[in-house]
């Protein structure tokens, strides 16, 4: 297979000259290599950067874009020297590395009596404060949440009407000039059975910001001024204005987060790392992981067998918001769900906390639903697709992709970068080929319309795929990266479906939620007729073993 960049000059990417350039350093060069300097950051190929933090920050993703193309093309160039390979340079030799469990750290939830999931306001002040892009960079919503939750048999919910949504905001600190009204609702998750306790939540406050200007700072208040009840005054910065050569600084994307000590160590990497926003490809607090009494679980199943429903302690989600704040007031955080989102509760109604607490452009871009959405941040377009929603040739999100995709413009967006929550390509036995079904719906329609990058989470371990479709190399197709173990309190994967014994029999891999079975034996290559590869695919880049982390488990 060709490796060089004309090898990319024959794929279908409606117009992107840039994917046909030459890699050396000139002024559109320079983007591809700069992505590709980001790639080759986080699957290890500058161990300086790579591996000089502690392992759960690994899932801390790091796009670096210099803003002038003379400064880029030095960082180019020196990348060059340095021997730092980009994507252009694949397909790779697979490699796996050893996984050092020393690095695993204190995978224990933070308990309600430590001071960062306190609620530190008193009334209707609000906290949980948080900021999400909209579609574009003229606008950009905030959220968050007035009075307490409420949790026992029986629960008055708050009226969302006695508290306004109120943001006042503007490029002087000193002078707030501007102001945004919004939307307020309460949610509720109940639980028709005996002895198990139900949540209402606090009001929680959605106002989108607009007419914004791009790569500007701006500084707001939020909350009710006639209580009075204000937050102290926060500031962002907007995402810069579409192009090939606009770019945010830092992009940070971690998947799997929850709420334990080593999300602690994550979330510190990520404030001083100062990103532009934060991609949270899914699973987000583990609330699923308690029961509403307050009980928690490193795994549910194994601990709680017998509980008519599958319940949730849901004051975790306010002791996230509460833990979060000080980062995500100030960075945009764009969030997509996962299976810890489902949920289930009394009438069936699931992914409520999720779809309540969070801000999404859903309906800026043409979206109904909390669960696909799409936006911009400079020259990237990214796509969030729902794993655990319909996406069939048939489906509202389908009809939406192709529609999305269709009103992509990549000479002003030429990334397209895409991010959903289980991994088609993984090689960890762990939900290995679990979303067959989705990956047999969507590839076709994400590689002909040449996305470049997905990102996934649901694997509680770092992958990094070469350039591929449909499991075979393909210089046209993305790069695969799964970013799992953001620092959640279940266990690491460290064993690959390829290792002896190790492949899991066909029937047990679908989600049961997701439904259908799409999995069957390989019909080509030097897997043909197996279910599972017996070495570590061609298409996996880089992966990490178990070899230290049994040592550290036995």
């Amino acid at each position: 297979m060709a490796s060089s960049s004309s090898s990319s000059a024959a794929c279908n990417r409606k117009g992107d000259a840039l994917h046909s350039m030459p890699s050396s350093p000139t002024a559109n060069s320079v983007v591809i290599k700069t992505f590709a300097l980001f790639l080759s950051l986080i699957h290890g190929g500058c161990p300086s950067m790579a591996l000089a933090s502690p392992r759960v920050a690994i899932a801390l993703a790091l796009l670096t874009h210099l803003t002038s193309s003379i400064a880029a093309a030095a960082a180019a160039a020196a990348a060059a020297r340095a021997g730092i390979p980009s994507t252009l340079d694949g397909p790779f030799a697979p490699v796996t590395v050893p996984f050092d469990a020393g690095l695993r750290g204190n995978a224990v939830d933070l308990p309600d009596t430590d001071p960062r999931v306190r609620r530190r306001v008193g009334g209707f002040e609000p906290e949980q404060i948080s900021l999400a892009l909209s579609a574009n960079y003229d606008s950009v919503w905030i959220s968050w949440v007035t009075g307490n939750y409420q949790i026992g048999n029986s629960v008055i919910p708050l009226d969302p009407k006695t508290v306004a949504s109120i943001v006042y905001y503007g490029t002087e600190k000193q002078l707030l000039s501007d102001e945004a009204r919004g939307t307020s609702l309460v949610y509720n998750q109940l639980y028709p059975f005996e002895g198990l306790q139900n949540y209402s939540s606090g009001i929680i406050h959605h106002v989108r910001l607009q007419g914004l200007k791009p790569s500007t700072i701006y500084y707001y208040q939020c909350g009710d001024p006639s209580i009075p009840a204000m937050s102290n005054i926060y500031h962002f910065r907007t995402m810069p204005f579409p192009g090939p050569q606009s770019y945010p600084n830092r992009i940070a994307v971690v998947g799997d987060l929850g709420l334990t000590y080593n999300t602690t160590t994550t979330v510190r990497h990520l404030k001083k790392n100062r990103p532009d926003f934060l991609l949270l490809v899914g699973d987000v607090t583990y609330a699923n992981l308690y029961l509403t009494n307050g009980t928690g679980s490193d795994c549910y199943s194994c601990s709680f067998p017998k509980t008519p429903i599958h319940e949730t302690y849901q004051p975790r989600w306010d002791y996230w918001g509460r833990f979060m704040q000080p980062l995500v007031s100030k960075v945009p955080m764009m969030v997509v769900e996962g299976n810890h989102e489902i949920e289930k509760q009394a009438g069936n109604h699931t992914f409520i906390a999720y779809s309540s607490r969070f801000a999404f452009p859903s309906e800026e871009c043409g979206s109904s639903s909390t669960f696909y959405y799409s936006f911009n941040a400079g020259g990237i377009h990214f796509i969030m697709l729902g794993a655990y929603i319909a996406y069939n040739f048939s489906a509202d999100q389908y009809k939406w992709l192709v529609r999305d995709l269709a009103g992509v413009d990549r000479s002003l967006t030429p990334w397209l970068v895409a991010a959903w929550h289980p991994p088609w390509y993984s090689t960890y036995k762990a939900h290995y080929r679990e979303a067959e079904c989705m990956m047999v719906a969507l590839e076709e329609l994400l590689y002909s319309s040449g996305v470049d990058i997905v990102f996934n989470g649901h694997v509680h371990a770092y992958e990094r795929s070469n350039r591929v479709y449909n499991y075979t190399l393909d210089p046209c197709g993305p790069v695969y990266i799964t970013v799992g173990d953001g620092g959640n309190r279940e266990k690491i994967a460290v064993k690959h479906a390829d290792e002896p014994g190790n492949c899991p029999e066909p029937s047990t891999t679908p989600d049961d939620y997701m439904g259908g079975f799409c999995a069957a034996n390989f019909t080509s290559g030097p897997a043909a007729g197996k279910f599972c590869w017996d070495w570590q695919p061609d298409y996996s880049a880089f992966r990490e073993s178990r070899v230290l982390a049994m040592e550290y488990w036995r």
